[in-house]
């Protein structure tokens, strides 16, 4: 998923930096009114976090000009969004609707450990690329429609003999 870079920022810091690198994706550049909108802040919030950011060197930040990120800001974006895709996909497969996948996303990705996100990101890639949908994923979008297991899943419980 990355490194551990995400480790030494806030999780209001990474929004900046995600929100960012989403608006540069999107339109090609990023400006402060936008990233103010979607982020629900005041302007002059945004040019305090920008030049936060840019001292620590994840952006560049020119009053009136906009903001780009670096490639120490561009490789963090990258990570964020992979981990947050990774959360979405994880989310609707265990049968969150996309609405809820999303939302529970953008809150998650900036509180999970680095090491619990690569290993999320490894059983998600694994599940997709199985041949077909594995049986336990098929119980359980069975068990969740019906509060019943399957036959194929029923526990059996073996008691020892002393």
């Amino acid at each position: 998923m990355g490194t551990d870079t995400t480790k030494t920022l806030s999780a209001s810091e990474e929004s900046y930096i995600e929100t960012i690198g989403n608006l540069i994706r999107e339109r090609g550049y990023a400006r402060v009114t936008e990233i103010a909108s979607i982020l629900n802040v005041k302007p002059p919030s945004v040019t305090n976090m920008l030049q936060k950011l840019d001292e620590q060197k994840y952006v560049t930040y020119k009053r009136y000009r906009g903001v780009i990120l670096t490639k120490k800001g561009r490789s963090l974006a990258k990570t964020l969004e992979r981990r947050h895709n990774t959360l979405k996909r994880f989310f609707v497969m265990i049968g969150v609707s996309d609405e809820n996948a999303e939302k529970d996303a953008c809150k998650i990705e900036h509180e999970i450990d680095p090491e619990t996100a690569k290993k999320l990101a490894k059983f998600v890639e694994f599940v997709q690329s199985a041949p077909r949908t594995p049986p336990f994923l098929e119980h359980f979008t069975q068990y969740l429609e019906t509060g019943e297991r399957p036959k194929e899943c029923k526990v059996k419980i073996q008691i020892k003999e002393s």
